[in-house]
């Protein structure tokens, strides 16, 4: 089939590459502060390399999801999600462990973790749902039990790898579509009352003592300083330290001196909070704001429920990750391994993020394109 030139300049006038564009703005700041938080380990210099191949690769996928109909992921989002459940399964009967955790299939030389994918599965197979069942009423508890299984069962075979912060994220998610789809007001109060109370009886009988050792030194991390405690303080310093400028590029001394453990993951965003300051933050932090709006911009553009809904989810994605590990790194929250969107180091987060932006782009293509 011949294209015109015309019919071309069109195709790209209707194409939607925002999502590409800020994902893009965001991984060449973070690929950059990850060249920056490794050049001096011997041991990790090269990540930087590694990080611009899988997010080569997360943009050839993105990019190919986009030019996808939105009604195909309609039609397989139950299949994709119960193959994503199975997945699950093997992690914990065949996983690779590492780290103490079991969370990797290993495919040749390839690892990845399904617990990444379950997000986006997630995500479709509760759009599908609540754009199918009571769309013209508000919800009560009854309307929320068939969509809270869907989001229990994963988070409970994530939990169990032990992967808490991925498993709560699934939770989530399901909260932030299950308001969008509008709660009754007896709705919202009893789920926060359900809350606490499932919250005090995990934290008294399912948390892991190391778990618990993450809360009670949230809030005071000098009682083990030199312990469970250590992660979050030298994060502080390395934030603080950074001022209203930072110290500027390679210059961080919490990652040359290797004071920061998992600066390249987990508290990437500390070492670019001391390198490049408040300043260089606030604009960072601008991009993603600019980011989420975008996805509720697209949430409200779109014609179709599922699509509508699908958009919500795919920014909680996004926006959960971002609030978790940046309240994390500077100590409002607890130290939960989320890493923040293309900026900590990680194939699987990379193709996740990648394939979001596929997804939101295809919705927004579908106005006019499709």
């Amino acid at each position: 089939m011949i294209f015109s030139s015309s019919a071309i300049i069109d195709f790209f006038k209707k194409y939607d590459f925002s999502f590409f564009i800020f994902s893009a703005i965001i991984f060449i700041f973070g690929v950059i502060n990850l060249y920056s938080a490794t050049h001096s380990s011997s041991y990790v210099n090269n990540l930087y390399k590694t990080q611009i191949g899988w997010y080569a690769l997360s943009f050839v996928i993105g990019v190919a999801i986009s030019f996808f109909s939105p009604k195909s992921f309609y039609r397989y989002s139950y299949a994709i999600y119960f193959f994503n459940l199975i997945l699950l399964v093997l992690v914990l009967v065949l996983g690779h462990k590492g780290m103490g955790a079991q969370r990797w299939l290993v495919i040749g030389p390839l690892r990845f973790q399904p617990s990444e994918m379950m997000k986006i599965s997630a995500v479709l197979a509760l759009s599908r749902w609540f754009s199918k069942h009571n769309v013209d009423q508000e919800l009560g508890i009854k309307e929320l039990i068939i969509p809270f299984i869907i989001a229990f069962v994963p988070m409970a075979l994530i939990i169990l790898e032990p992967d808490l912060g991925t498993g709560l994220l699934i939770l989530l998610i399901f909260l932030a579509i299950a308001f969008y789809r509008k709660l009754k007001w007896k709705t919202i109060l009893i789920l926060a009352v359900l809350g606490a109370i499932t919250g005090g009886l995990m934290y008294q009988y399912g948390l892991k003592n190391y778990q618990k050792r993450r809360i009670s030194t949230f809030l005071d991390p000098t009682a083990d300083a030199r312990g469970s405690g250590y992660n979050a303080i030298q994060s502080k310093i390395a934030i603080g330290s950074g001022k209203i400028i930072g110290k500027g590029f390679k210059k961080s001394s919490q990652a040359s001196l290797n004071y920061l453990p998992e600066n390249h993951t987990d508290f990437i965003f500390s070492i670019y909070n001391e390198e490049h300051g408040f300043v260089g933050s606030l604009l960072i932090i601008t991009v993603y704001i600019i980011l989420f709006f975008r996805f509720i911009w697209l949430s409200q553009s779109v014609t179709r429920m599922f699509d509508s809904i699908m958009g919500i989810g795919l920014m909680s994605i996004f926006f959960w990750h971002t609030f978790i590990n940046m309240g994390m790194v500077m100590g409002l929250i607890p130290v939960v391994g989320l890493p923040l969107p293309l900026m900590s180091y990680g194939g699987s987060s990379l193709l996740t993020f990648g394939i979001c932006c596929g997804l939101a782009t295809s919705l927004s293509n579908a106005r006019n394109l499709f």
